[in-house]
């Protein structure tokens, strides 16, 4: 038997739902939204668009509300240097990019303006998706042939900023640095690729430093120098699920560049593959006094692929062995340790500590790790270096 229909609780549903606030208005109301061709940008590749993704980064610094600023499909270029400056009234600005932003394809008209797309002095800001074009092979291509050429831009810059996140950002060709972070905290990269060739100069994929707290996670960087380089001052990075290649590998430093120089410390290196690049993890400084320091690193489950220097210590550091200092490298180095690292090398040494004279490397720890060459065991090379080998290690420990 069928149980009556209870009309009046039906009423009140009928009230209850329908006069609920809608969740679109809800948000609308709460934030703003800022369409770039609303302000003048054309997806041609053709019509500069610069003035107006600065005016809409002005409207969304200026909102007392979350912002959005969106890039729709499409070319977008951008001719000059952009600088997105703060603080700014709201502390959340999303910048969405489901096109491509691209520099002029003339490297004269950026010429030496350090950043083409710079952030200074801001807090609360993500960028989502899309691809940045530096067009860089023309510059690279310049410097190659020995000419009189302008240093370059780095792609993306980022100084003196807190809470930020990248998600989903492809770098393609920078001119120089692809990302670079100056004294910044809590930042957040994932699922980030840079692209450039292996022969291009100065295209590290991601800088850092004199920051804190930041994370590069599950990225693909694949460059003509460091695929990640970290700097004086850097302290609780994490690097994790990254695949490296081709490039110059991880690597601390180069240090030691200066006299007065913040150390590094509380970096760990997880879960990383590198396919045939020049080295593995890496620390370098310069052979001259410095009071900077290196402590508490872990490189933990890499492997390495037809690498070069798959682990090395260069405290002699000296590109091309131009205009080196000649001295005894200043730079302490100590607590470093080397986990489950497995792979081939493509030189007979595939471990190599050449640490300073004056400061020996102390505290450096080698387990269960396993390199070969040409299906041989690899050899071990150590230059007042002192530490410990513990499990299945091959290379045998030189320490």
């Amino acid at each position: 038997m069928e149980q009556p229909i209870n009309l009046f609780l039906v009423t009140c549903l009928f009230f209850f739902f329908f006069n609920q606030p809608r969740l679109s208005t809800a948000i609308d109301s709460q934030s703003i939204k800022i369409n770039v061709m609303s302000l003048g940008a054309k997806p041609d590749g053709k019509t500069d668009s610069t003035a107006a993704l600065v005016r809409a980064w002005d409207a969304a610094c200026d909102s007392p509300k979350p912002a959005t600023i969106f890039v729709p499909k499409g070319r977008f270029l951008v001719k000059q240097k952009a600088q997105f400056s703060g603080p700014c009234k709201t502390g959340a600005i999303i910048i969405r990019i489901d096109g491509s932003i691209i520099a002029p394809s003339d490297y004269n008209v950026l010429g030496d303006a350090e950043f083409w797309l710079q952030f200074k002095n801001v807090d609360g800001v993500s960028i989502l998706g899309g691809v940045l074009d530096g067009q860089g092979a023309g510059l690279w291509a310049c410097k190659s042939s020995g000419k009189n050429c302008p240093t370059g831009v780095t792609t993306l810059g980022f100084s003196k900023s807190n809470n930020i996140a990248i998600s989903g950002l492809i770098s393609l060709n920078s001119q120089l640095y692809h990302i670079v972070f100056n004294g910044c905290n809590n930042v957040k990269l994932q699922s980030v690729k840079t692209l450039a060739a292996g022969d291009s100069p100065n295209t590290d994929g991601i800088h850092v430093q004199i920051s804190s707290d930041v994370k590069i996670l599950k990225s693909k960087l694949s460059t003509g120098d460091d695929c990640v380089s970290i700097g004086p001052g850097t302290t609780n990075l994490l690097i994790q699920d990254v695949i490296c290649g081709p490039g110059h590998g991880i690597s601390i430093g180069s240090l030691g560049k200066d006299f007065e120089e913040e150390g590094v410390q509380n970096v760990t290196v997880k879960s990383v593959t590198f396919v045939n690049t020049q080295n593995g993890v890496r620390i370098k400084s310069w052979g001259r006094p410095s009071k900077g320091f290196v402590k508490h690193v872990m490189f933990q489950q890499a492997t390495m692929i037809n690498v070069q220097n798959p682990i090395v210590i260069d405290q002699n550091y000296c590109p091309d062995n131009i205009n080196c200092p000649g001295q005894v490298s200043g730079v302490k180095i100590n607590d470093v340790t080397y986990q489950d690292i497995h792979g081939t090398s493509a030189t007979r040494v595939a471990v190599k500590f050449d640490c300073s004279k004056k400061n020996p490397c102390k505290g450096i720890t080698l387990k269960d790790v396993k390199l070969k060459y040409k299906n041989q065991p690899a050899k071990a090379l150590c230059i007042n270096a002192d530490g410990t080998t513990l499990g299945l290690t091959e290379p045998s420990g030189c320490l």
